[in-house]
């Protein structure tokens, strides 16, 4: 699957419903953003089951407010619509396959647990 550009008015769309997410935060003007590129460009062919996401932080500057993003490149990985890994920083290959796997791994019940206990404590 090819990745999708992603702007605020399409964010919850993208990211609200079932399955895994993976967000790219990115800037043109970022040496590392072009350099993380094509790896995730091809890790998104390899995972038609995965939405690969990219948010342009020069054009949705409410969108990195809202995410707090301070660094670029941030990944995000959201699945069934919560937000399972956000840390700054390029990936390589074999890593952000890594985290993909990690996250189709995740005990969704378990992770809702989680999430319940501390929005409710």
């Amino acid at each position: 699957m090819a990745t999708v550009e992603v702007t605020t008015e399409s964010f919850e769309e993208t990211v609200g419903g079932d399955g895994i997410t993976i967000i790219d935060f990115w800037a043109s003007w970022c040496g590392p953003c072009r350099a993380f590129a094509p790896v995730f460009e091809r890790v998104s062919a390899k995972h038609p089951d995965v939405t690969f996401a990219k948010v342009n932080t020069e054009a949705e500057h409410e969108l990195a407010a809202a995410y707090d993003i301070q660094s670029i490149p941030t990944l995000m990985a959201i699945r069934d619509g919560i937000l399972v890994y956000a840390q700054p920083g390029a990936l390589p290959e074999k890593a952000l396959e890594s985290l993909i796997a990690k996250v189709q791994e995740l005990d969704m019940d378990e992770v809702r647990a989680k999430v319940k206990a501390t929005t409710t404590s």
